[in-house]
């Protein structure tokens, strides 16, 4: 019985990856496609893909940063990450996101969320716990829960004291309603705007870690 074959796209949609992914995976063989033509246009087997299963599903790496002036950091979070699955010997792909822990509307977490939803990956691996969302991440893993994925944190550290998270999770609303209110020419959202930046400032320096983020003039 003849095979049913796909190209590279319909094979990557199938099993939520992306074409560039299915490349690596071939170059490491880790995934083979069925044929290559002369001109190397890549088919796969359907029946190879579907028979993948959890087992083979790949892992997925989650790296966030909220600003772009992080962009050193989200690389080593990169590039932590795919050492650690290396090291494990897991089929890995790494989401990139850029943007505050509140929001959640990021492109990277919201492929994240379908391929949980679509149950297509087989676990989540994360630096620290803080960088999938400053809210809800426990959600996110009820949902990892109930689809039988796997959820991996690096660095768990010492845990905060009730007081010290709660006053980091003051500070980022701080920060991102300041960065709503900056440009206003109302007076009063001047003031409110100072008065923010300056409690932003006291939860700062006594916390010792980080000036809260101001727009620039």
């Amino acid at each position: 019985m003849e095979r049913k074959l796909v190209k590279i796209g319909e094979a990557a949609a199938m099993i939520g990856s992306t074409p560039a992914t299915l490349r690596k995976w071939e170059s490491t063989g880790e995934l083979l496609p069925a044929c290559k033509t002369k001109g190397g246009t890549r088919y796969y087997a359907v029946a190879d893909l579907l028979a993948l299963g959890d087992v083979d599903a790949p892992t997925i790496c989650y790296a966030r940063v909220s600003s772009h002036d992080q962009k050193t950091d989200l690389d080593r979070q990169h590039e932590m990450l795919e050492a650690y699955c290396a090291a494990k010997g897991w089929r890995t792909e790494v989401i990139r996101d850029l943007g505050s822990g509140m929001n959640y509307r990021k492109k990277g977490l919201q492929t994240l969320l379908e391929m949980i939803l679509r149950r297509q990956m087989r676990r989540l691996v994360l630096t620290h716990k803080d960088r999938l969302l400053r809210f809800g991440s426990e959600l996110v893993f009820s949902l990892c829960e109930i689809q039988g994925i796997e959820i991996v944190i690096i660095h768990k550290g010492e845990q905060p004291s009730f007081e010290e998270e709660l006053a980091r999770d003051v500070l980022e609303i701080i920060t991102v309603f300041s960065a709503r209110l900056y440009g206003s020419r109302s007076r009063k959202h001047k003031k409110l705007l100072a008065d923010l930046q300056s409690a932003g400032d006291a939860i700062a320096e006594e916390l010792g870690i980080y000036d809260v983020a101001r727009p620039q003039d």
